[in-house]
């Protein structure tokens, strides 16, 4: 099962060592968005919407939101889904928030709690940008307010993977950036972009 693998498993399993160099190396120059233009993150809100919001009225999670590019982007290409934020550090928040009452999006709400914080029976779709690779030694970290290690990096990981795995089967999620050691088995790949970056998984 890919719960609780090593990042040091993942990069050497069936694929090879030298195909998990490249997807390190995507994953390090996309972290936090740093190497990603803006039309690319644009670009990856409104597919990655329009494969979780292909019915009306769900509700979507993104785990980690940071300050909320894409639930504010996804809110404004797919008006009739429900977006929610979750992210830990109350100063991106505080940025979120902000950003919603200029757009004036009334289908965004923010959480400034920690992921393992929330009741995941709540929500139907699941956006994942790869929030949790910070906590590996030598990443790029988006500021010092919290605390990072490798224990919490595959705690998360784990965290996660389990409650994926308790949703029911047509559960939706796109990972962007991801080494997908947070994705159960059994969910399938129905589709990728961006040179593989962007996946969309369906539970069968």
């Amino acid at each position: 099962a890919r719960c609780g693998r090593s990042v040091e498993e993942h990069f050497h399993r069936e694929a090879g060592a030298g195909r998990a160099g490249r997807i390190r190396s995507r994953i390090e120059q996309g972290i936090a968005g740093a190497a990603i233009p803006s039309f690319a993150r644009d670009l990856v809100a409104r597919k990655a919407a329009g494969f979780l919001a292909a019915e009306t009225n769900v509700k979507i999670l993104d785990i980690g939101s940071g300050v909320g590019k894409f639930c504010l982007a996804a809110a404004h290409y797919k008006p009739k889904a429900f977006y929610y934020g979750i992210e830990q550090r109350k100063r991106l928040v505080n940025h979120a928030e902000a950003a919603k009452e200029i757009l004036r999006l009334e289908n965004v709400s923010f959480i400034n709690r920690n992921f393992t914080q929330i009741d995941f029976r709540n929500y139907d779709h699941f956006y994942f940008y790869n929030a949790f690779y910070e906590n590996l030694a030598g990443t790029d970290k988006i500021d010092n307010s919290i605390d990072y290690s490798r224990e919490l990096y595959n705690y998360y990981n784990r965290y996660l993977y389990k409650q994926l795995e308790q949703k029911p089967s047509g559960t939706r999620v796109a990972s962007f950036h991801s080494l997908e050691d947070e994705i159960p088995q059994g969910y399938h790949i129905a589709g990728s972009e961006m040179n593989d970056l962007l996946k969309f998984w369906i539970k069968i």
